[in-house]
């Protein structure tokens, strides 16, 4: 197996997960040249990364299917031995089946599965996580044990981070895509009060979250009189460097969503809320340590979507509002 190639165009977690495909294969196929193909906009989680001897960038906003097409040719030139598209939309199962790779590999729900070599199921709800479900995929070739993500901050990354880690500190990620994947503001200002005011807290997300962080910090102020140490990181840090100030966190607090990949890549402390999504979907926490916190008593309309939504459906969030700010506390 000499050039192996795989897909994953869909987002920033979807990516995290997918580099324990990237160490199970190199643990196999050491002498391998693995290359990744992600949508642009995510290249930044790869850099550098010691197993990766390319990075492919799709720019799917400017001028889609013309780069899909360059992309194409450039991957038929490769001639890869194998390609495992862990991607189960249209545009890069068709992308898959025209590649002439030697062996393709696939899953089954995928429109243009009838063009790969193998193909397999992947289920949502039964509990399997997804590094589970991606395993699948090279089972035949590897085995059948799923390693956890692995995310590798660089000497810059680290450096950016170790300003932040002169005294112990919590990490929040507040925010997500999908309103009601995320635990509601004034919740996560409940939270921040009764933590230990010897810990300093730290808001991390993209740019587009600093408003929210700001919200939060204003609360918190107006009611302790600031009393209570809290710094709003989002936006200033890479992806990778919040990795590397996760990792060293008392705890990591975060939302069904990117962040909580992004602490199970480095091993980090982990408290993931579930809201209307239920930890079944397979996209719960993997660190060493590992909580999840959800409703104690069961919704008729919970799950809602597998993705969230973008409100509530029944008006109420009772899926958020009914998490006790205890069972976040009690897990430190």
């Amino acid at each position: 197996m000499k050039k192996i190639l795989i897909i994953q165009t869909a987002f920033i977690g979807d990516v995290i997960l997918a580099t324990a495909v990237i160490e199970k294969l190199r643990t196999y196929f050491p002498d391998s040249q693995i290359d990744f193909l992600l949508r642009k906009g995510n290249e930044s989680l790869l850099t550098a990364h010691p197993f990766l001897h390319e990075v492919i960038i799709w720019d799917k906003k400017n001028n889609k299917y013309q780069n899909w097409w360059k992309i194409l040719q450039k991957v038929r030139r490769e001639k890869y031995d194998l390609l495992v598209n862990l991607q189960r939309f249209a545009s890069m199962g068709l992308f898959a089946g025209l590649s002439k790779a030697k062996k393709i590999i696939g899953f089954r729900n995928n429109p243009f599965a009838f063009l790969f070599d193998e193909k397999y199921e992947h289920r949502i709800g039964d509990g399997t996580h997804e590094v589970e479900r991606n395993q699948l995929l090279i089972t035949k070739l590897t085995d059948s044990h799923a390693l956890r993500p692995q995310l590798y901050p660089s000497l810059q990354d680290e450096q950016a981070a170790k300003p932040f880690k002169s005294k112990p500190y919590i990490c929040i990620a507040p925010a997500s895509v999908w309103f009601t994947k995320q635990y509601p503001k004034h919740k996560w200002v409940e939270l921040i009060l009764a933590l230990p005011k010897t810990l300093k807290i730290y808001l991390l997300g993209s740019p587009s979250d600093q408003a929210l962080c700001q919200a939060i910090i204003q609360e918190i102020k107006e009611k302790t009189h600031h009393e209570r140490e809290i710094e709003n990181l989002s936006g200033k840090l890479s992806l990778l460097a919040s990795a590397a100030l996760m990792r060293k966190a008392v705890m990591n607090y975060v939302n069904d969503s990117a962040p909580l990949h992004l602490a199970s890549a480095v091993n980090a402390p982990t408290c993931a809320v579930f809201c209307s999504t239920v930890p079944e979907f397979g996209f719960t926490p993997l660190a060493e340590e590992s909580h999840i916190v959800q409703i104690n008593n069961r919704l008729s309309c919970r799950p809602c979507g597998l993705h969230g939504q973008k409100q509530c459906p029944q008006h109420h969030f009772r899926c958020a509002e009914e998490i006790q700010t205890e069972q976040l506390v009690r897990i430190l």
